[in-house]
């Protein structure tokens, strides 16, 4: 009877003990100085698994069937001390780490004393062996933060025939058009592949998105208006000429087509196009657009063919530094800056692993605008491209990425005359009926962040790969407001204090 209660007794305390553990586990890192959140540290528990902090150095993670209490974990951080616990330990909601005061050995720098340039072109030596490009499968969770503010609505120059399309008109249009839109969508899924965008499949498991519908613009209500308008001024066999810029089109039945053959037409014509197509295919094949997102990241990371973040590549056009020796946990490494020499776009800081000169973190951001377009009246300058690359070395001794941020920034701006006519070749005599001219001047600005985590990399073959088949149904759940329990009993990159305290109009 004694045997049967202690081993019942046993079983409770195990279960008992099994199920505390598997809750989260929440806390900050900070300085234990300064006493100041640390971003993008690293909580490491083997070789392959990890997850990083958010900029408030914050951390959620979720503890799986197979990690034991005794396991340990590892957090570490560019010049910290790296901090070694078992996962039952980590019981505090803030966790402090040391700044690294320990001078580094000279061993570092004993018979090498290299220059930047030196340490560099050892880089280049060696940076097809460093970064592991197999096939593998990736747990991956992406944010992406989408922000637009319309800071210029002015028009000039109005004339028209149709009372009703007048200045008050086309001010409460205006007043209508939301003037900022903020959107967050997150996705968790599972990659299969290589960084080459042929290579890669993806399997979408959970994703969402957070925003304010009032802050769209709804076009229906505004098609009404027109419509009623159009209606009560405008006959039914007419037509109507468009002329923007240089260019005129033929309106008629809804469609619009050019009326002569101009390359720059074309050209426009196409662009606006492809960008219609783009958020048409995003609707209709949500994850396909999401791989694609991920695809362009992964195909301009540094060690990348064609990549425009070239300052490995092409590091001719570079100026590099050594700044001073530091430690990435109890890794010593290099720290040079590099900045463009002539006409090159990007400046920032690499960290460099003496061992194997691998980098292992970069940081950068551009100089000078990546991209201007301008063509009839429209404008567009890529004035932003920033973010930072963070590696891991996995039990081959091949770096994997565990973290890429990247911001890019855009001002467009549409400054042309604009006239519709209506036209009506049943009409005798004169077929031109009414006109409407007007001058635009329209200013936008627009900044596209992306935060990619990759939590967990298996390894995976090209036989596995041609055998996985997409087959992606999910569309990301619509949130009005941050709620903390769509990411429940998932690991993915805390939100930060504007992500939780995000709240719509129709939620207050």
């Amino acid at each position: 009877m004694t045997q049967k209660i202690t081993t019942t007794f046993l079983i409770v305390l195990t279960f008992a003990i099994h199920t505390t553990f598997s809750q989260n586990i929440n806390a900050k890192i900070v300085d234990s100085i300064s006493q100041k959140p640390i971003p993008f540290a690293t909580i490491q528990w083997s070789v392959d698994k990890g997850i990083i902090t958010n900029d408030d150095g914050e951390f959620n993670l979720i503890v799986d069937k197979n990690t034991q209490p005794k396991d340990s974990v590892y957090i570490s951080s560019m010049g910290y001390t790296t901090l070694g616990k078992t996962f039952e330990q980590l019981t505090d909601s803030i966790i402090y780490l040391s700044p690294n005061t320990i001078a580094l050995n000279n061993v570092i720098v004993s018979n090498k004393n290299y220059t930047a340039e030196e340490i560099i072109d050892f880089v280049k030596d060696n940076i097809e062996g460093n970064y592991n490009r197999a096939f593998t499968k990736k747990r991956i969770f992406l944010r992406q933060r989408y922000y637009q503010n319309m800071h210029k609505t002015n028009y000039s120059d109005l004339e028209s025939t149709i009372t009703a399309f007048n200045s008050s008109f086309l001010d409460s249009v205006i007043a209508t058009v939301p003037k900022s839109e903020e959107r967050y969508t997150e996705s968790l899924f599972d990659l299969y592949g290589n960084y080459e965008d042929e290579n890669q499949k993806i399997d979408l498991i959970k994703a969402s998105e957070l925003y304010d519908k009032n802050s769209e613009l709804d076009v229906k209500k505004l098609e009404q208006r027109f419509n009623k308008i159009i209606k009560e001024n405008v006959k039914t066999t007419s037509y109507f000429k468009v002329k923007s810029g240089i260019f005129g089109s033929k309106v008629e039945s809804g469609l619009i087509t050019s009326e002569n053959d101009s390359t720059d037409v074309e050209a426009l014509n196409k662009k606006l196009e492809e960008e219609q197509k783009r958020k048409e295919n995003r609707k209709l094949y949500f994850a396909q657009s999401i791989k694609n997102d991920v695809s362009k990241k992964f195909a301009n990371l540094f060690f990348m063919d064609n990549t425009n973040l070239n300052f490995i590549t092409k590091s001719r056009k570079y100026e590099f530094t050594l700044i001073e020796y530091a430690y990435l946990g109890n890794t010593p490494v290099y720290v040079i800056n590099f900045k463009p020499k002539n006409n090159a776009d990007y400046q920032g800081t690499l960290y460099i692993n003496p061992d194997d000169f691998a980098v292992v973190r970069v940081d950068y951001e551009n100089t000078q605008s990546i991209k201007t377009f301008k063509l009839l009246g429209i404008s567009m300058n890529q004035y932003l491209a920033k973010g930072k690359i963070i590696f891991y070395k996995d039990a081959n001794n091949k770096y994997n990425l565990r973290y890429l941020e990247h911001e890019n920034g855009s001002k467009v701006g549409i400054n042309r005359p604009l006239k519709i006519i209506e036209k009506n070749k049943v009409v005798k005599g004169k077929n031109k009926q009414n006109e409407l001219s007007l001058k635009m001047d329209l200013g936008f600005t627009g900044t596209n962040k992306y935060e990619i985590v990759v939590f967990d990399t298996e390894k995976s073959s090209q036989n596995t790969f041609d055998s996985f088949t997409e087959n992606n149904t999910i569309l990301p759940t619509y949130m009005p407001s941050y709620d903390p329990e769509f990411w429940k009993g998932y690991n993915i990159i805390e939100p930060n204090t504007a992500i939780k305290t995000f709240t719509s109009k129709e939620t207050k």
